[in-house]
This record gives structure tokens, C-alpha cells and sequence, in this order.
């Protein structure tokens, strides 16, 4: 699909249709309003697509699920209220597939396979805690992961995630020893130059909320060089 980066916040728009509005979102946006105050994407993309269809009053964009702040990558907002329903639905029912690319500098103990652990979020430190066994208040979580390539002790994961935990992929790859490259949070030693933490949303797979046809949607990886070797 061709590419468009908009005026607007430079929105890299990946798909549009009368329903979906879909971007590669960029590490450090936030997907919806929190006690920063920082303006989120939603906000952007109401204001390009008023600008864009010359739209007089309010414009709808639905966030249809969350990317975590330091997060790139695949991110669908709804157009309608309809595509919002359908789109949390297929969320809800586990019918999207997801496929995030992180980068680790710590080697895992093996190089593919698939974590069942139990994740218990802590809302006052924002911060989600694994557990091997089913514990009070934990959720099981499911991972799947695999080492693509190794270069210069940089290792490239490609993850699966069954479920949908409050920072799942980041906790989970913590307990195998790699944590995501930047992120301190789970036990990153290493801070990199744009402050940044390498989980890239890389594809998403979906049926269409209305034309029920499948939907493959790839982000392209940011231009940090961190990701140089693994383009």
C-alpha cells in the first residue's frame, strides 16, 4: 500500500477507507488523552480529516485499540461508529492477529517458543508484574516469540501475543532475560539516544468491519539506527 505523511502532525497514514483510519504511529505520540496533557493522536487525526473532507462540526475517530506511548507502529482508529463496534469486537473475540518486531542486547534462553504466565497490573506504579502461576487478580498471558536474526549481539524478536495485557510483551520478554532495548521500566541497561524503547508494531490482520474481507496492514520501521541492520 503507498505510503502518505501527511501535514498534520505527520501522520503516516497506511490505509483509509470510509470506515478505517490506519498509521504508523511514532514512539512518544499517545494513542488517547492521559494526565500529561500532551495532545493524543486521535485529536490529530480528527483535525486532518476535518481539514482534509472540509468537514464543519465534530468528526468521529474512534481509538480502536491502544499502542503503549514508547510504542510504534500499526495503529487503526474507526471512521464510524459502526467500524468501532465491529473493530472492538474482533479485538474482543481474539480475531486480530498481531505481529510486533522488538529489539534485545540481552540473549534469551532459547531462541523460540511460547510464555503462558499470569500478569497483574499495578495501577499506581503503571506497571504490570508476571507470574508463573495463576495468582489473585493476575490474567493469563500469552506470548509467542522467535529470534529472526542476531547481528553485532543485537537480538531481533518477532512476537505473537494471544492476549492483550497492560504492558504484556514488555513484561514477558523481561522474564526471559531480554528485556526491550530502552525500556528501563523492565530492566533495559541500556538507554539509548532518542530515549526511546524498540517495540515496533510491525503487521496486523484483520477482517474488514463491513467488506469482510481480509486486511493485511504493515508498518515500515522508524529511522533509528538501532533498526539498520535488520531492515
Amino acid at each position: 500500500m503507498k505510503r502518505i505523511v501527511t501535514n498534520e502532525h505527520n501522520l503516516e497514514v497506511l490505509y483509509e477507507d470510509n470506515h478505517l483510519f490506519i498509521i504508523n504511529k511514532r514512539p512518544g505520540d499517545i494513542v488517547q488523552g492521559d494526565n500529561t496533557g500532551d495532545t493524543p493522536i486521535s485529536e490529530y487525526v480528527k483535525r486532518y480529516l476535518k481539514k482534509k473532507y472540509d468537514k464543519p462540526g465534530n468528526v468521529f475517530a474512534g481509538v480502536v485499540h491502544r499502542l503503549d506511548r514508547p510504542t510504534s507502529g500499526v495503529l487503526i482508529l474507526a471512521k464510524t461508529s459502526k467500524a468501532l463496534s465491529r473493530m472492538n469486537a474482533l479485538f474482543r473475540s481474539n480475531e486480530v492477529q498481531k505481529t510486533y518486531w522488538a529489539l534485545s542486547d540481552q540473549a534469551p534462553k532459547d531462541m523460540s517458543g511460547q510464555l503462558v504466565q499470569y500478569l497483574k497490573k499495578n495501577e499506581k506504579r503503571n506497571r504490570s508484574t508476571a507470574f508463573p502461576k495463576p495468582s489473585p487478580g493476575a490474567k493469563e498471558s500469552i506470548l509467542g516469540f522467535n529470534v529472526l536474526s542476531v547481528y553485532n549481539k543485537m537480538y531481533l524478536f518477532e512476537l505473537h501475543p494471544k492476549t492483550g495485557r497492560h504492558h504484556q510483551i514488555r513484561v514477558q520478554l523481561s522474564t526471559i532475560g531480554s528485556p526491550i532495548l530502552g525500556d528501563v521500566k523492565y530492566g533495559s541497561k541500556t538507554k539509548t539516544n532518542h530515549e526511546r524503547m524498540f517495540l515496533h508494531a510491525k503487521k496486523i490482520e484483520f477482517l474488514h468491519p463491513t467488506r469482510k474481507e481480509k486486511m493485511t496492514i504493515e508498518a515500515p520501521l522508524g529511522d533509528e539506527k538501532e533498526w539498520d541492520s535488520f531492515r
